[in-house]
């Protein structure tokens, strides 16, 4: 069967009898969304909703034949058969519990082994199979397999890593990530923009020696191949040298940040000004926010109620001074400037992204799609 849309999907299953597997298929999706907790990655690298749509497609096209697809292969394994590309794929898509994955694991070795040798740019399973694991909370079996060195090329791309040390790191599993992280290192693979951001992210995390090492480790390399660290990864970087009390890293750090105009960017400042700044110019920077002029649908700059709550501990001894603490703060909340988010939550916070199929509504058109026409001179005719 051809790929169907989604009404036309639907509708040849409700005639079909296959009710049961809509039903499946709504659980399903209702699983993944539930699942699909992000705090750093975007969806255009998780690709969650993408997984799970290709998995309802395989289900329609081979809808009542999941147990004989899985028997053929199995059929193949014991034969020595060879494990085409298409197969593995559909297997992949087809697997629902952790039973099914353990057997997609048995594929894998194999396929790996008759095809660890096949040029770049070859399919790659690697982002799959984690998407699955994810999708199924396997972490452990995730990092068993991409830890296996009889696997070595399998995960090859650095999507893989990411995807998986954004899972470990949505659990709380922070000493596992590092050691993805290390993996990936060891590995020869290379570093993207996400791997910078969890890196810091994991280290921040952990707060401790090792991972304090593996941070400067990874500034002073990027400070070498003079690259630009990217925002959310230089505001976790800041973050760890403020809790690390390292004050004048963590400014020289946030005077490398290209655009501080964020709510973010903002509390850190903030934070960096309680420990290496005078009182005054910390009361100067809040009272600037407080009275700051605008229109009302300009955002205005928001604190951190823990925050202003420890600057404001620190005055406490000042009287004068905490009275005029105590006046912006008082204007700040009227004005709707304090926010009830954690920095720390304000750190993990990763805000949705365009997907790249919907770029090209905003993209500004120089001619008309209908008359191929200037739109400007179109414009001017009206």
């Amino acid at each position: 069967m051809a790929l169907l849309g989604s009404w036309t999907a639907q509708r040849w299953l409700l005639e079909n009898g296959g009710r049961s597997l809509l039903r499946a298929g709504a659980q399903l999706a209702l699983c993944c969304s539930l699942q699909a907790k992000r705090y750093l990655l975007t969806d255009d690298i998780l690709k969650l909703h993408e997984f799970q749509k290709k998995k309802l497609t395989t289900l329609y096209q081979i809808y009542g034949k999941k147990d004989l697809y899985f028997q053929t292969i199995e059929e193949k394994l014991q034969r020595n058969g060879i494990i085409l590309r298409d197969e593995l794929k559909t297997l992949l898509h087809l697997c629902s519990t952790q039973p099914d994955v353990e057997f997609a694991k048995r594929v894998i070795y194999r396929y790996h082994e008759e095809n660890k040798n096949v040029m770049f740019g070859e399919f790659r399973f690697g982002p799959v199979f984690l998407r699955l694991c994810y999708e199924l909370d396997l972490e452990d079996i995730a990092v068993e397999l991409l830890k296996d060195k009889t696997l070595h090329g399998f995960f090859s791309d650095c999507t893989s890593f990411n995807i998986l040390m954004d899972m470990l790191f949505t659990k709380g599993q922070y000493e596992r990530a590092v050691e993805v992280l290390v993996q990936m290192r060891n590995q020869r693979v290379r570093f993207s923009k996400e791997t910078y951001i969890l890196a810091f992210a994991i280290c921040y995390k952990l707060n401790n020696p090792n991972s304090c090492k593996i941070c400067t480790t990874l500034l002073e390399e990027i400070e070498m191949k003079g690259d630009h660290l990217p925002k959310q990864a230089a505001c976790f970087a800041v973050a760890f040298a403020l809790k690390q009390e390292e004050f004048v890293k963590a400014r020289k750090l946030y005077s490398q940040i290209m655009n501080t105009d964020s709510k973010l960017c903002n509390n850190l400042l903030l934070l960096i000004k309680v420990h290496t700044s005078t009182v005054e110019d910390v009361l100067q920077f809040l009272e600037a926010a407080a009275q700051a002029m605008g229109s009302k649908f300009v955002k205005k700059t928001e604190f951190a109620e823990e925050l202003l709550a420890a600057t404001g501990q620190k005055l406490k001894s000042h009287t004068e001074l905490y009275t005029r603490f105590n006046i912006v703060y008082h204007r700040l909340k009227d004005a709707g400037q304090i926010s009830g988010l954690t920095l720390d939550q304000m750190l993990c916070y990763t805000p949705p992204e365009l997907t790249r199929s919907n770029l090209h509504l905003i993209r500004n058109r120089k001619t008309s799609r209908r008359t191929f026409r200037s739109l400007q001179s179109t414009l001017l005719v009206e």
